[in-house]
Formats: structure tokens, sequence, C-alpha cells
């Protein structure tokens, strides 16, 4: 067990509160665990982290470091605890490093190991926002880590084995600014079946997709990538209120592989948004990255995401470049023209595009497809 450190710490004389640091009273981290997750609370110079009303861990800004203050948890509990103080400061994107002093070494020796702390010659032990942002416990639910590597065929095609397919929540992520957690669920035939029967035939919908029709089509539409090993199909929501539908799938056995150099592990999307009243701006800074950062989370050798968007669709190709998408190329579908385009992991990460201090949303936002 740790020693709390309110006995073994110098005490400390704190700053106010950084304002890099503090956009938001309260963040909620590990929202996609069963346990609920933590609180992260900012009073005065002062961040604690809670679970269920109880105080795990306080701690106190003092010259621009993040000093552990008191917590009597063991060192993984402790570390998890630290890991939500971190996610809490970097949640608006202003602050890119943050000097930490932790006196549980074995608390700071974990964090280190899993690249939530590093060591800088110059600042000591810091953290990092691109790489505390690539570490899956935040925000996914629990996984058994990456897929073994084993080659198969599909269609003449030679792809890694995927894993078998997630049920349930897959990705829950606090969203300060909205007051609400957004969430990507796999989707399921008895549970969304009637939404995505409405929302594919809304005409605003149904002019990206072309995929209206009758339930029965639906039906066959959704079981088909359900039975499908290289496709994903979830459900956003705000708050449990479903808004949005993704498809999510492994490039390389994609109808796009043929049009460019796939790598193993590259991912694309497709989405549509089915409500109205959740396509707004302030909505779009929300679930746009959060997408983004699913693919990137779901596994750590993903380092490429792609995109074919049509090659007159503007608007959405403005979108995507304002969100970290390069342009690579136009090509032709049977269907369409498309426009490939490409967002590398170490710019997703690097630039901060999680979040919209450092992406703002574009000025057109109100795309319900694509």
């Amino acid at each position: 067990m740790s020693t709390p450190t309110s006995a073994a710490t110098p005490a400390i004389t704190p700053d106010a509160t950084p304002d890099a640091v503090k956009p938001f009273a309260r963040f909620r981290s590990f929202a996609a665990q069963p346990d609920g997750g933590c609180e992260s609370r900012f009073d005065g110079a002062r961040l604690t982290v809670s679970r269920d009303g109880a105080t795990l861990a306080s701690f106190a800004f003092d010259g621009g470091t993040l000093r552990l203050r008191e917590s009597a948890l063991d060192d993984d509990a402790l570390a998890r605890a630290t890991l939500a103080a971190l996610d809490a400061c970097f949640a608006h994107g202003a602050l890119r490093a943050l000097p930490v002093q932790l006196e549980a070494r074995g608390c700071e020796r974990a964090l280190l190991e899993r690249g939530a702390l590093v060591r800088d010659a110059a600042r000591g032990t810091v953290a990092l926002a691109e790489m505390l942002w690539q570490l899956p416990e935040l925000w996914m639910a629990p996984t058994p880590g990456a897929y073994p590597l084993r080659y198969a065929l599909t269609a003449g095609r030679r792809h890694p084995l995927r894993p078998p397919k997630p049920g349930g929540v897959v990705y829950a992520r606090h969203i300060p600014w909205l007051g609400r957690t957004l969430t990507l669920r796999a989707a399921t035939l008895e549970q969304d079946l009637p939404l995505l029967h409405r929302w594919m035939n809304d005409p605003d919908v149904a002019y990206f997709w072309q995929e209206e029709g009758d339930e029965a089509r639906h039906r066959a539409y959704l079981q088909g990538l359900l039975d499908d090993p290289h496709m994903l199909p979830l459900i956003a929501a705000f708050d449990d209120q479903p808004f949005g539908y993704f498809e999510v799938y492994w490039a390389r056995e994609n109808r796009i592989a043929p049009f460019y150099d796939a790598q193993d592990h590259d991912r694309g999307w497709h989405v549509l948004i089915g409500e109205p009243a959740f396509r707004g701006k302030s909505f779009l800074t929300a679930w746009f990255p959060a997408i983004q950062h699913y693919q990137f989370l779901d596994d750590a050798r993903t380092q490429r995401i792609v995109g074919e968007p049509r090659a007159d669709h503007a608007r959405q190709i403005a979108n995507l470049d304002k969100a970290g998408f390069s342009k690579i190329k136009e090509f032709d579908f049977p269907h369409k023209r498309a426009m490939l385009v490409m967002l590398l992991r170490e710019r997703f990460f690097g630039e901060h595009l999680l979040l919209p201090a450092a992406n703002p949303a574009p000025a057109s936002a109100g795309t319900p497809g694509a």
C-alpha cells in the first residue's frame, strides 16, 4: 500500500490552477469501464479524483508541476487515479506537457512503463498529452490486447486474421463542453434495425448513402455487415440517446484496397448522423475525432485511417481536411468518383486533433452522411 503522502511530502504552497489545465470544473474518466469510472474535480489549486463520492487521491499544482498530495491507495489503484487526473488536465487541449511529481515510486514506475509518464532531462518526470491519449484503458472497455498475427485469404486478398467482433460499448468519452458522455457500441439486429431503417430513409441521409428501402432490405444490409469479419457497425449515442451510425472496416479486405497500397492494419469508416438535432458544430467536435480515436486505440498497429468520400462532396472533404486527413488522389469506384483521404496516427496525436482547441470545428458541420 502507498503511504499517505501528506505525512511524507514537504508542505506545498499551491499555485492557482493554470488556465490551460482547468477549463472544466469536473471531468469524468474511464467512462467505458464496468465500475463507472472516476470523477476529477478542480477546486482552486487542488485536483481531487473520486469514485462514487469517495476520494481516491488529491493533487496540487506547485510551480507548474502536478504533485501528488494525498492518497492511501496501493500503487496500481493510485496509477489509475493519476491517469484520471492527467486526463482531466489535458481535457481542454491547450496543454501539451505537464511535469508530475509522485512520492509513490511504485506508481510512478508503473506509469513510466506504460508510457503515461516519460523522463525529460530539463523537466524531470513529465506527462505528454500525445502519449496519454494513446492508452486504451481510459476510453475503451477492457480488451485482451493486440490480436496475434496470422494471415488469411479473403476473395484472393491476403490479410491478418481479424479478432472476434466485440459486443456492447466499445468506447466512451466524456465531452465536457457538452456535459454529455459519447458512447460507441456494437450494433445488433434486434436493437438497432428500426433505427437504421428510419435513418436510411431520411432524405438527407439517403442522398449520400443511397440505401433507402423497406425494413427487409435494411435487415439484410445490417446482417451482412454483422456476418462480415472485416466490418464493424457501431451505434453512436450521447448519454444513451442514439444519434448516428458508423461502419468501421479493415481496409486490407475492403473494396478500397485495390486503389492504394493498403497496409495490414489500416482502418476506414463511413458515417451517417441520423438525428437532425445532433448535426450541429458542437456535436461534430465530439464525434468526429472520437471515431478516429477509437480506430487508433482499437489496435496499436493501426498507423493510418483512410476514407473515400465522393470527389465532388466539397463540404465533406473540407471537414476531413480540417480534421487532419490529407487528400491523396481521386479514383473511380463502380458507383462514384471518389477522393482517397488519409489520416496518420502521428499527426492525429502529435497535433492534438482529438480536441477542438487544437482542431477547430469546421464551418459547415451539418453533413448527415458520408
